[in-house]
């Protein structure tokens, strides 16, 4: 019994609204509470009974209803139901079913109630109605399919096994056997001292099984070979934070078995291919891995109706939008990397080495269905416009040809490779940020909101890293580069009138809808954006950015995760808006009509509304001279 109180106490302590109390307080909550097992398809409380509980969701998912039949709410891990019964006559007021087998806390009615009227701020979250209905309505999305949304992160389960690259074969088999793995990194500690003085580790290669079989016992070497000799010395590796699937086409498209985990240039684990086929629930996305394999740009061309299957099966999966952002960026990046590795069969390798951009929604891993294309070329620095450009125009040409086959439209603000300006030399492209944030103009901080959010995807993607520390280390010492920068994040306002009704306005598909990336997504990102740049958040995707910012103390409490659940609660209406309309065979956009959204769906749309109303207002008192 003692196991299971503590469990309780645990899991309380991580939820709102008990993070707030104190140790003794929580001890006694989870001494008072009880538990109880609800089978999917439980009516766990009924209109108008006696109200003695407060529920909390242990696991499992609940239905909270109207006493019409309406659909009120959607809980899971976490969320809490019955306090509107408890405060009001001791009557249950919503009615609840258990939807999924569902293992429930309930806290009775004396402990609750002497709670809510001891504890301000208990009280104060337990009332809070707009801010929980919002949380509880982007909750709803979080339990979609755990490939898709699972990172790479959550299938380490251990440190790497390392050994030095100057280490004998013999001693790396016996590590590998002690340790029961298929694969140890050769880590090379001889680096340049760090900031504090130590020096650093670098990946010097990995070895596996096979190399074992292959290199060393079938060419007949002895044990005594140094493990440098038998290893693969050019490591592909994924960031901690990719989703699984993408590590899985990564393995496809390089045709390996192991993928290093890295995060903040550290290897912090191994991954193999068998860990992500266990992982695997049957629903993963393998339109990448046949991306990866396309032998021509009608095969690519071929493979779009997948695609838009791919979007459609996650959004009825009820994939968050950062999910489904993520996952389709994974696509588009697939795409680029293809039709470049074709370009480069066509025409040759390339005569100097370049890193390909991807820009925009892309490079923040939150692109939707509906996408142009922005892209860029980052040339190395021996570039000889006469000697090479010649090459690289075409390259780019290919590509952006190729994509708009592809269903990515050509930019029609020209931000693409195959416009010179943006195919230059890598010190080109350093002067282009040093000179937009110190000598701010219009057309500056226009390029500046575009090129900002930039990632590599193919060749030299360390460059694109150093671009991003440059803009991070240089944009916070530049008071009067933020300030214009929040000024232009000012420009598009929620689409909330004066009674903070919605505002309508025409886009030529719908007489009268409201546009949820330009009035909703893209104002949300902008002040995201400003806020790291004061930072110096390295981040690309905005809800890095946002955990940033949050670490950083530049917020007041609760706004942080407010504005986390209105990105993705207006990112996931825009997508699956986008999805009805590919289903009645129109063409996608980003606009909704007001007719299309439930009762409680137009309550969570003004919700997360309001809170970019709240959050603009914010961001102007941040920064003063963007009045």
């Amino acid at each position: 019994m003692d196991d299971e109180r503590h469990d309780i106490i645990r899991f309380l302590r991580q939820h709102a609204p008990f993070q707030e109390l104190d140790e003794d307080t929580l001890a006694r909550v989870g001494g008072a509470i009880d538990v109880r097992y609800c089978k999917a398809g439980t009516r766990i409380v009924e209109f108008g009974q006696a109200a003695l509980f407060w529920h909390i969701v242990r696991s499992g998912v609940v239905e909270v209803y109207r006493r019409d039949g309406t659909l009120y709410n959607r809980l899971t891990e976490g969320g809490y139901f019955g306090e509107f019964g408890l405060l009001h006559r001791k009557k249950v007021r919503f009615p609840a079913v258990a939807q999924e087998d569902t293992l429930l806390y309930l806290l009775p009615e004396p402990m609750f109630t002497e709670l809510f009227e001891s504890n301000e701020v208990f009280a104060d979250q337990v009332e809070t109605e707009d801010r929980t209905r919002l949380q509880k309505a982007v909750s709803r999305q979080q339990a979609g399919n755990t490939l898709l949304s699972a990172t790479v992160g959550r299938l380490v389960e251990r440190e790497p096994v390392t050994l030095s690259p100057h280490g004998s074969a013999q001693e790396a088999a016996r590590r590998m056997t002690e340790a029961g793995v298929s694969s140890l990194l050769l880590v090379d500690e001889g680096g340049p001292a760090g900031e504090d003085g130590t020096p650093t580790s670098r990946m010097a290669g990995i070895l596996t099984d096979r190399d074992l079989r292959s290199r060393l016992l079938a060419q007949g070497l002895p044990q005594s070979t140094p493990v440098v000799d038998i290893a693969s010395t050019e490591v592909i590796a994924i960031e901690h934070n990719r989703l699984v699937f993408e590590a899985m086409a990564l393995m496809l498209r390089h045709k390996v078995h192991h993928l290093p985990v890295i995060r903040g240039g550290r290897a912090v684990g191994v991954v193999a291919l068998s860990d992500i086929i266990r992982f695997e629930s049957g629903n993963s996305l393998f339109v990448v891995g046949r991306i990866g394999r396309a032998q021509g740009v009608e095969e690519l061309e071929s493979l779009v109706p997948e695609v838009r299957n791919s979007f459609l099966r996650m959004l009825g999966e009820h994939a968050s939008a950062r999910v489904v952002g993520s996952a389709m960026s994974a696509i588009g990046r697939a795409f680029k990397q293809r039709l470049l590795e074709l370009a480069e069969q066509t025409l040759g390798p390339p005569p100097v080495p370049y890193c390909f951009l991807a820009l925009g929604s892309m490079a923040r891993q939150e692109q939707g269905v509906v996408t142009d294309q922005d892209n860029a070329l980052v040339l190395d620095n021996r570039f000889d416009p006469a000697s090479h450009d010649a090459y690289f125009e075409a390259l780019a040409r290919f590509v952006t040809e190729s994509l708009a086959r592809c269903g990515y439209t050509l930019c029609t603000g020209d931000v693409m490779a195959t416009n010179p300006r943006w195919r230059q030399p890598l010190r080109v492209w350093q002067g282009y940020f040093k000179n937009w944030i110190e000598q701010p103009s219009a057309e500056g901080l226009l390029n500046s909101n575009i090129f900002f959010d930039l990632d590599g995807v193919h060749g030299r993607t360390e460059w694109a890293d150093s671009l991003r520390r440059d803009i991070a280390r240089q944009a916070r010492l530049h008071p009067r580069f933020l300030a214009s920068m929040a000024r232009n994040a000012l420009l598009r306002t929620p689409p909330l009138g004066f009674f903070k009704g919605f505002v309508l306005e025409a886009d030529g598909r719908h007489s009268a809808g409201i546009n949820l990336k330009r009035r909703g997504t893209a104002p949300l990102t902008d002040l995201i954006r400003v806020h790291a740049l004061a930072v110096g958040s390295e981040a690309i995707n905005s809800f890095d950015r946002l955990d940033d910012v949050i670490k950083a103390g530049v917020l007041s409490p609760g706004r942080g995760p407010d504005l986390h659940d209105a990105l993705e609660f207006l990112a996931f209406v825009r997508f699956r808006a986008q999805a009805e309309d590919l289903k009645n065979g129109q063409r996608p956009g980003n606009s909704l009509s007001p007719d299309r959204l439930s009762d409680f769906e137009r309550k969570n749309l003004r919700d997360a509304f309001l809170v970019l109303d709240q959050a603009q207002d914010y961001l102007k008192f941040r920064h003063q001279s963007a009045r």
